[in-house]
Parts: structure tokens; C-alpha cells; sequence
């Protein structure tokens, strides 16, 4: 499941959530008699941050809405938008997938191009953000990085969900980023691979028999039992949650894992290629 191959459909600045929480920000601040720079002088932000938050411009970070929400006094009021507005932090078509991700009980991944946004290393995640075309702008850059790396705390959650991925063996040996960040990046892989609720599974490119050649997608199933599937393409992301196309696609993946490498075939591969870098 990964936010960097699909078109941007971003949020207008000063609309939606964003501009929602901004006018809730001011009037907050103008309630409390704080000029902007006051307020950023408490929060750890310029002026005109606080303005670009206000206006929409730019998405807080929670630790400034929870200070913001005490030093205003605000009851409460902009805290209870902190889970929004943090969802803002993704391209608008992946809000609805990284929330059901972050509440899964269990993922299992397909990986085609790029090693999956869950396992990458801030380095090489900063490099497939870098390399987009049309440009991101650095701000945006910083902010999707960040947002990676924190769906990353899926692993650490408890309890424990149940993860696994398949990933094709060309992704490991592409260096994007360079060859010190791939380094880094096959180091992350099979630390990941060796946590107890993950299993990591190679498709080797030489295997003769391949069950999706479509594409990557993700199956995910939720505490309430629903299971759903989220499919990526060029300029399309799609959620299926009937039963028959997410059918189709558990099929598909319980045959990949078959084909594929074991895990400790896996890992042995990963081991492998480290020690030849």
C-alpha cells in the first residue's frame, strides 16, 4: 500500500478539514487575545506558520495542536480534529486506505516496484518522494516522509497485528537513492522480516510461474471481520470491500505465497545480498 505512485488529488489548500481547523485555530487565538507571534512563542513556531495553519496552508503536527488546544484554553475543541487533520498529511485518494490500515488486524501485502511504504527507511523514502515527477515541493517532501514513517507504528501496536508481504526480487536489487541507502534499506528489511507478527516473503524473478501479474495491492481485514482489499494502478487506487473481487484477490495472494520463497528463504536472500554490498 503505497501513496507515491498514484496521481496527488490534494486537498485546495484553505479548504476542507484544513480550513475548518484554521478558523477554529483563530478564533481560538483572538478569543484568548494571543497575537500570532505570541502564540507561536509558546508553541515553538513563527508567525507565519501559525498564519499558513490558520489559513489552511500548511498541516499541523498533533504535538502543536494538543499545545495549541492548552494554551488556548480551547476545552478540547481542537484536539478532537487532530486525527483529521493528520489524515490531510496523505494524497487525498490514500486517507481512507491509511485509515483502515492503521486499525487492521491483519495486512498482507504485494509489492511490485518499490519496496512497501511500511518497511522503508526515512532515507529511502526522502529518495522515491525526491524522484517523483511532476516535482514535489520540499515541504511536501518532509511531510509525506513523516507520514510514512508513522503509519510504521502498525508494528509496535498492540495487539499484535498479523502482517505479511510479498515482494518481487527485483525491488532488491534496484538501489534507489543510491547504493548507501539501499544498504540501509535491505538492513530494514530483514529487521522487519524477523519481528514475530511479520512474515516476508521474495518472488523470485526466475520463477516460471507467477499468479498476479497485474499489480500490487493490499488485503486487509479489520477488527470487526470485514476484509477489504486496496488495489493501486497508474492514476487509480481503488477500495473493493464486496466479496467476490477481494475473493479473487486472497486467491491470488495465497498462491504468490506459495510460488514465492518461505521466509527464511527470504531473509537467508536479503542476508545474502547485504553481504555482497
Amino acid at each position: 500500500m503505497d501513496d507515491q505512485q498514484q496521481p496527488e488529488h490534494e486537498y485546495e489548500p484553505g479548504s476542507g478539514i484544513l480550513h475548518v481547523f484554521g478558523q477554529q485555530l483563530k478564533l481560538c487565538r483572538l478569543r484568548a487575545g494571543l497575537e500570532r507571534l505570541e502564540l507561536g512563542s509558546v508553541t515553538g513556531y513563527s508567525a507565519s506558520t501559525i498564519a499558513a495553519f490558520e489559513q489552511g496552508r500548511r498541516i499541523p503536527p498533533p504535538r502543536f495542536i494538543d499545545k495549541a488546544d492548552e494554551v488556548l484554553d480551547a476545552g478540547g475543541l481542537l484536539r478532537a480534529s487532530k486525527e483529521e487533520v493528520a489524515r490531510a498529511q496523505y494524497p487525498a485518494f490514500f486517507r481512507d486506505a491509511a485509515r483502515l490500515e492503521a486499525q487492521a488486524v491483519e495486512l498482507h501485502v504485494y509489492a511490485t516496484h518499490a519496496v512497501p511504504g511500511l518497511l522503508q527507511t526515512e532515507e529511502y523514502a526522502r529518495a522515491v518522494f525526491a524522484m517523483r515527477r511532476p516535482l514535489l515541493d520540499e515541504d511536501t517532501v518532509a511531510q509525506r516522509v513523516a507520514a510514512r514513517l508513522s503509519r510504521q507504528e502498525i508494528f509496535s501496536r498492540t495487539p499484535l497485528p498479523t502482517i505479511s508481504f510479498v515482494i518481487e526480487e527485483s525491488m532488491l536489487h534496484r538501489p534507489l537513492g543510491g547504493r548507501g541507502v539501499m544498504r540501509g534499506q535491505l538492513e530494514q528489511v530483514l529487521l522487519c522480516g524477523q519481528r514475530r507478527n511479520v512474515e516476508l516473503q521474495v518472488m523470485m524473478t526466475a520463477r516460471e510461474e507467477h499468479a498476479c501479474l497485474a499489480g500490487p495491492f493490499t488485503l486487509i481485514e479489520t477488527k470487526d471481520g470485514r476484509r477489504i482489499a486496496y488495489v493501486e494502478a497508474h492514476k487509480d487506487s481503488r477500495l473493493y470491500t464486496e466479496r467476490q473481487p477481494v475473493r479473487e484477490i486472497e486467491e491470488q495472494y495465497g498462491i504468490l505465497r506459495a510460488q514465492a520463497l518461505t521466509p527464511r528463504e527470504s531473509l537467508d536472500l536479503v542476508e545474502k545480498l547485504l553481504g555482497e554490498r
